[in-house]
């Protein structure tokens, strides 16, 4: 057995058994790939896959049982890699973060400014995703940190600590009929005109829906974006109110707007910073941590790692 052959069966699986796909991604050939999960399905007894002639069409129910296996023994590794880099360059290396638009654009960069200032030789990657794609990204190993506001905390193998709370704000052309209703508004004055915000699953979107659906209301959504700066674009136009995170509106950046406070017609917001249960952080991995949420210092996140897998299945 040998680390070739357990990326093999786990690539086949994460690729939807294409093969042509597998080899790409391992830079090897398709008969290697097959080569490589026949010797590990002939030393295992077992086989790992369905096949209809040389296609792999699903997983057997051994293979069902084996593929959670493959995956902590590959993490594992990746986690042995990692210890060794601690310790050989505690100050250089690589750290992946994937967030959503909202946290990259808004959120993070200061964060990001000033862990460039304390670790000028670690190579920062970010990655934009909506909040699923966040979480594939942490599970798959392709990001080490993962931002986001909704879905984090429903998958099993992701540990979630709460960031930060925040609200929505209704953002508007200068005189809209809306600037000249006394606060706080409605929810049924504000579905009379049509609203452009976020697209399902981004940025409290469900929380907007909720909120209209809990008092009989269908608003007129004419657009909907993953991205405020879509929507404010939008919103200049005249198309639309737009509904948008507050930490996405800067009085001098969108000075051609106006804002109305809307937290007490959406439910409040919680971001999350994520992390794949039993994946090994580098140090200054625990640094960027703190930079962003001071309260997250590394013994606290050890603290809900190790508590997580502890109850974990």
């Amino acid at each position: 057995m040998n680390f070739q052959q357990l990326r093999s069966v786990r690539e086949a699986v994460r690729r939807g058994f294409n093969l042509t796909e597998v080899a790409a991604m391992l830079h090897t050939s398709q008969p290697g790939v097959s080569r490589q999960i026949r010797e590990l399905e002939e030393e295992l007894g077992v086989e790992i896959f369905v096949r209809a002639g040389k296609r792999l069409t699903g997983l057997t129910p051994p293979g069902e049982a084996l593929i959670p296996v493959v995956e902590r023994l590959l993490l594992e590794a990746q986690n042995l890699r990692r210890v060794g880099e601690d310790f050989k360059a505690s100050e250089q290396g690589r750290l992946s973060i994937a967030a959503t638009h909202s946290q990259a654009r808004y959120a993070l960069p200061q964060v990001v400014r000033d862990f460039r200032a304390l670790f000028p030789q670690v190579s920062l990657h970010l990655h934009q995703g909506s909040p699923k794609q966040v979480a594939e990204m942490l599970l798959s190993g392709e990001a080490d940190i993962g931002v986001a506001t909704e879905a984090l905390a429903s998958y099993e193998g992701l540990l979630t600590l709460p960031c930060y709370r925040w609200s929505h704000s209704i953002v508007v052309p200068p005189e809209h009929p809306l600037l000249a209703h006394p606060e706080p508004i409605t929810l049924e004055q504000l579905a009379a005109y049509p609203i452009i915000t976020y697209e399902l699953g981004y940025t409290g979107r469900a929380h907007i829906d909720q909120a209209f659906a809990g008092v009989g209301l269908a608003p007129d959504i004419v657009l909907s974006a993953m991205d405020a700066d879509v929507i404010k674009t939008y919103v200049e136009l005249g198309m639309g109110v737009g509904i948008v995170a507050s930490l996405a509106v800067d009085a001098e950046r969108d000075r051609h707007l106006r804002l109305i406070d809307a937290r007490h017609l959406f439910e409040v917001n919680l971001t999350r910073l994520g992390l794949r249960r039993g994946a090994w952080l580098r140090g200054y991995a625990y640094s960027f941590i703190e930079t962003f949420v001071p309260t997250l210092t590394r013994a606290t996140v050890e603290e809900a790692m190790h508590s997580f897998s502890a109850v974990a299945p």
